[in-house]
């Protein structure tokens, strides 16, 4: 599927097996992933990746989450320069919906959203 995720990495962590990933964000964060300098071995982490009705509910998603159309994820953040090689990288390579929370980062490429913005959780 990529060249540094396997596909069940994006199913919904419910296990109801849902992955609808949208095959052009998995090749931005493919690039995301080479661009940023991560260390050779050190994996960019989905914690969030496609989820169903039931699950983005349980969890407290949004109504409208892009989760559920396969349009985002949640990548794991290990530290403040991981989070700043992450953002730069995803803004190069066109993602412009982006979320900072503490120990994770939104990227999400819905075009049904307002481009080009920002938030922190």
């Amino acid at each position: 599927m990529a060249k540094y995720f396997q596909s069940n990495e994006f199913d919904c962590k419910c296990g109801c097996g849902k992955n609808n990933i949208d095959p052009v964000l998995v090749t931005m964060l493919d690039l995301i992933r080479e661009h940023a300098g991560i260390p050779p071995g050190t994996p960019l982490l989905i914690t969030s990746g496609c989820r169903c009705m039931e699950h983005n509910k349980a969890i407290g998603g949004s109504e409208n989450s892009s989760h559920l159309t396969g349009h985002a994820v949640d990548i794991k953040a290990y530290s403040s320069e991981t989070r700043f090689k992450i953002v730069t990288s995803a803004l190069l390579h066109g993602i412009n919906r982006i979320g900072v929370g503490k120990n994770f980062i939104h990227l999400d490429n819905d075009k049904t959203k307002p481009a080009n913005v920002f938030w922190i959780y």
